[in-house]
């Protein structure tokens, strides 16, 4: 793969600065070995899980256990673990291209996500070597499965306030947890759950490696949820479970560090699930689509149809985008650092951290693709969309968890704002002088040259604009509000919509210039309506959410200063989006699926 400077990128540093095509990873890239392993991953949920959704939403008992333990001799729970206790120690991005293909699987996906991320990650990057020998081998094959015991009824979002208590035993030997835990996913059949605690008075939680068999585990019956209702989700209790002191891990009071970083990897992952499971729907709508007929002729020749089938395109194939290319540099990052000399564990929870602002926008944008794209899905099948014997049905229930998993997208949007101005504060990005040089540019005439088409030029100039409005209203806002500015919410989520939106739109248009560089722009030309549909919607959503906050704190001639500003930043060419999206349908319908 061809590359540039890879180890000089940081996390965050999109917003100030410009990414070549070269930096970048895209899916098409992928070698002959990660395209087995995908094909894998689509084989299995073709022959096990897809004949039996209805067995698996009911729990019919064993079944979950298993298809895991099938996924397990398959090797697709131990892509990422090491080869040292019996995984593939493969890099971050195929395991991201591991949680895509999976991610169409319904309850069996996240079930497994839970196992091979929250589940195991914790052990394998915070572990001892002796933890690590006992655990992960057979967390890896499938022979143990894991779970995540970190919410409780007051302690959600505010992760830290938990209450479940260890104390240590006279004798020294043991800890006594005592405490409730619920949504636990996986707790109707794990056989070791990762238990957050506080030991004593602490001020922070410390993590635990819990075996079922310790005794002292109860738990409630199976929850009824609105959707993944073949995901096993209990509440589950501690009473006097005595856990061996060497069975603590990591250090006292490091349960919230390990907690937060395990998020970033459940974020971007659950990015990356969105896209196999809206592909999913896409390519069912699509099928129903040329099949129905309605007044002489299939619904997929109607312009309505249409727009649904290519937005629902567009939407993803961004979030796609977007993905791979957070992956690529987690796994950049993570060579350089051992390059540098770190531990390979360290460095691995370095890189994911470098980049968990990206980590939250895959969650958050991927979340909301796929909720948009089984609204649609249902919508194209009309009224069969609302019965339960057809797909749409189960796809669009499953779906709306993963705006409420891994941290709200209200939370996450609030964080990828936090991250990036506790980044700036610390100098490890520079933020104010760009913005700084944004305000100056207002008072500066506006340079109305030619507009120039060859090479994407003006796609790019039009993401430098993105970029400067957001610096506009994020710059605008830490000076005028300052320390009160956090409590504004928000403002500050109108901030993080502009953020993810301009890293979407970079992303997409990354990945299609690097596309016309390898296949030359002819071949190319329904990625490039895709590039630009998404540019110019997301120009229109930059514009609303930097004018609605300016509204909220400025006021006067500033206000109608930074308007104008921000109209200037956010101006484009007429476009016609409308023929853009039928030639991106034509091409879906003709191909009767998913064909990018």
């Amino acid at each position: 793969m061809e590359t540039k400077n890879k180890s000089a990128i940081k996390g965050g540093a999109f917003v100030i600065k410009e990414t070549s095509y070269q930096e970048v990873f895209i899916p098409e890239e992928f070698d002959e070995e990660q395209v087995m392993i995908r094909q894998t991953c689509e084989e299995f949920l073709k022959t096990e899980v897809f004949p039996n959704l209805d067995r698996i939403d009911a729990q019919e008992e064993g079944l979950m256990l298993g298809l895991l333990g099938k996924a397990g001799e398959l090797g697709l729970l131990s892509v990422s673990i090491p080869e040292a206790y019996g995984g593939f120690g493969k890099n971050f991005n195929t395991s991201m291209l591991v949680a895509d293909a999976i991610g169409a699987g319904h309850s069996f996906a996240v079930a497994l996500s839970a196992h091979t991320g929250i589940g195991t990650l914790p052990i394998l990057y915070y572990g001892n070597d002796a933890q690590k020998e006992k655990y992960i081998p057979k967390l890896a094959t499938g022979e143990w499965k894991a779970a995540y015991c970190l919410t409780e009824p007051n302690s959600g979002s505010d992760a830290n306030s938990g209450r479940t208590s260890a104390k240590r035993n006279a004798e020294g030997t043991h800890y006594l947890i005592n405490g409730q835990k619920m949504w636990i996913t996986n707790g109707g059949f794990a056989d070791v759950f990762i238990v957050f605690a506080k030991i004593d008075d602490d001020k922070n939680l410390t993590a635990f490696i819990v075996e079922r068999d310790f005794g002292g585990i109860t738990m409630n019956p199976e929850e009824h949820k609105l959707g993944i209702k073949g995901s096993s989700t209990r509440q589950v209790f501690f009473n006097d479970c005595p856990v061996p002191v060497e069975n603590m891990l990591s250090e006292r009071q490091n349960g919230f560090k390990i907690a937060v970083n395990i998020l970033n990897v459940g974020r971007i992952k659950l990015g990356a699930a969105t896209i196999g499971s809206s592909r999913r729907v896409i390519n069912q709508a699509i099928n129903y689509a040329n099949e129905r007929v309605q007044f002489g002729l299939p619904i997929s020749k109607f312009g309505a149809i249409r727009y649904k089938l290519a937005e629902m395109a567009v939407r993803n194939y961004a979030v796609e985008s977007a993905a791979y290319r957070a992956g690529q540099n987690i796994d950049d990052a993570y060579a350089a650092l051992v390059a540098n000399g770190m531990d390979e564990t360290k460095a691995k929870l370095k890189a994911t951290e470098q980049f968990a602002i990206e980590c939250a926008i895959l969650k958050v944008w991927g979340s909301e693709m796929l909720d948009y794209a089984v609204d649609e899905g249902v919508q194209i099948y009309g009224g069969m969309g609302y019965s339960a014997d057809a797909p749409m049905e189960r796809a669009y229930r499953d779906s709306r968890i993963n705006r409420i998993f891994e941290g709200t997208n209200e939370v996450n949007r609030l964080l990828i704002v936090d991250m990036l101005l506790k980044r700036a504060l610390k100098g490890e990005l520079d933020l104010m002088g760009p913005a700084q040089a944004v305000t100056d540019e207002l008072m500066a005439i506006p340079d109305f040259g030619e507009v120039d088409y060859t090479d994407f030029v003006y796609e790019k100039q039009r993401i430098a604009n993105l970029k400067k409005a957001g610096l506009l209203v994020a710059g605008a806002a830490v000076q005028k509000l300052m320390m009160t500015l956090q409590k504004e919410q928000e403002i500050l989520m109108n901030i993080a919509d502009i953020i993810g939106d301009v890293y979407l739109a970079e992303s997409v248009l990354l990945r299609v210039e690097k596309l016309a560089s390898q296949r030359g722009l002819d071949a190319v030309q329904s990625q490039v309506d895709m590039a630009r549909i998404y540019l110019h919607t997301a120009v229109d959503r930059v514009y609303l959410a930097g004018k609605e906050a300016l509204q909220s704190f400025a006021e006067g001639d500033e206000l109608k200063m930074m308007l104008a500003g921000l109209r200037r930043f956010t101006k484009v060419e007429p476009y016609n989006i409308k023929d853009a999206r039928q030639r991106v349908a034509k091409q879906l319908i003709e191909a009767n699926g998913w064909c990018f």
